[in-house]
């Protein structure tokens, strides 16, 4: 990097406003280096207009701010932009000429990973919590489970491999799965789209707020040609440092100028690929529902004998149930005719059920008033010796006397106890048996119905 800096020295032509943005920027070559804390690209200095223009950014038709040669902001995104086709370019590349599965030792692909980490960060807003400052962009990888369920199966594999610890290494782990899936570009397309969901983490001058996101987001498509096996376990993707190696993307002056006919050359290479990667899948998607065709049809004919067989069986049952009709009818009538009879009989027993319940009611008041009486009689008797009892107690010459009366008059009493014990006895069972009564007049009863 020191290297870098050394060759900074050469003046440039600027304004005086532009003067103190270039200040932090190093010329290369025919690129610009950007350096800033937490991103670091290139960009050819032809793309790059030093000349001061005097009208202010402005919105176009599709919501996107124009690109404003003052703005430092729009310059990091241009040069965000232009390192990410640098590097999807050269990984399509160097990926068909070598010719096999890539993995996660390739370099030209950990310096894609690397670019596109760049790019997420950009315009990331910083979230305060008791740790401290965090900016990651695995909350917007997170939206994408969200508006395509398809994608839940990456998000939890993210969560389940073991040994990060981190928001920025789930989301690297996130953008290696994308890309194994072949499904990146798709992903990457649908939480560009929906902008105001982005705008909870990213600024409005983000890359990913602005048109460049959809230019890088159009540019990952070219990847799905591309096979790659990325093993992630034991993989320190918590603490890997994201540098830019541009001594990858430089070129001497004898192939800058062959750059752009190997560029179209690749571009319809590319396009290529991609087209035999749609017939691929098309083709899969054809074979497929030809099966399914095939599948149905079998079905279908399935279903049309088994249907036959099914109305034979129905005309059969119609017979069946005919036949049980009528002999159910003959059955009926017999059953009816006994059931009349059976039915007489237990309306005459109902009858005299109902005499005996009103005798035995009849007899059970009776007894009740006796039982009434007598309660009474043994109430003054109760009193009438309480009142002997007090009497002998002032009278002692005829305590005696009063004495023997007193005997005489408890026997009386427990005569009396005797007979109302008796007669309660009696007023039992003439309840139990007026229950039973009852008892056996309801099941009559549900007889009978």
């Amino acid at each position: 990097m020191a290297e870098l800096m050394a060759q900074t020295d050469a003046p440039t032509p600027t304004t005086d406003k532009i003067t103190q943005a270039a200040r932090e920027t190093i010329y290369l070559c025919n690129f610009r280096v950007s350096v800033d804390g937490e991103w670091l690209c290139l960009r050819e200095l032809n793309d790059i207009s030093l000349t001061p223009d005097p009208e202010p950014a402005h919105e176009d038709s599709g919501g996107f701010h124009r690109f404003d040669p003052k703005d430092p902001i729009a310059i990091e995104r241009l040069n965000l932009m232009n390192m990410a086709k640098l590097s999807i370019k050269g990984l399509i590349e160097s990926a068909l000429n070598l010719g096999r599965t890539l993995d996660s030792d390739y370099a030209p692909l950990q310096q894609f990973f690397v670019v596109m980490e760049h790019c997420l960060k950009h315009g990331l807003k910083t979230k305060k919590s008791f740790l401290g400052q965090n900016k990651s962009f695995w909350g917007a990888l997170e939206l994408v489970e969200k508006l395509t369920p398809e994608a839940g199966e990456i998000t939890a594999s993210v969560k389940d491999l073991p040994g990060l610890k981190t928001p920025l290494g789930r989301g690297r782990a996130w953008l290696r799965l994308a890309l194994m899936q072949k499904k990146l570009s798709d992903y990457m397309k649908t939480i560009i789209n929906r902008k105001d969901l982005l705008s909870e983490f990213y600024e409005s001058n983000a890359l990913m707020m602005e048109e460049e996101g959809a230019v890088i987001a159009g540019l990952l498509v070219g990847l799905n040609v591309i096979d790659a096996n990325l093993c992630m376990k034991g993989e320190d993707l918590d603490s890997q440092v994201g540098v830019i190696d541009f001594s990858m993307y430089l070129k001497d002056g004898q192939s800058s100028k062959t750059a752009e006919g190997d560029g179209q050359i690749t571009a319809i290479l590319d396009q290529k690929n991609y087209v035999e990667e749609l017939n691929r899948h098309l083709s899969a998607s054809v074979n497929n529902l030809q099966a399914k065709v095939d599948a149905m049809e079998k079905s279908n004919t399935k279903l049309t004998e088994e249907l036959a067989v099914a109305n034979n069986r129905i005309i059969t049952l119609q017979e069946d149930v005919e036949r049980v009709k009528e002999e159910s009818s003959y059955q009926l009538e017999s059953s009816r005719k006994d059931v009349e009879k059976e039915l007489e009989v237990q309306i005459g027993m109902k009858q005299e059920m109902e005499l005996s319940m009103k005798m035995l009611e009849t007899d059970m008041c009776e007894k009740q008033d006796a039982l009434v009486e007598l309660r009474q009689q043994l109430e003054d008797l109760r009193a009438l010796n309480q009142q002997l009892a007090q009497k002998s107690q002032n009278l002692e010459e005829g305590a005696k006397q009063k004495s023997e009366v007193i005997s005489r008059l408890e026997e009386k009493t427990d005569q009396m106890a005797g007979t109302i014990k008796h007669l309660e006895n009696s007023e039992e069972d003439c309840v139990k048996q007026a229950r039973s009564l009852s008892s056996n007049a309801g099941k009559l009863l549900r007889k009978q119905l």
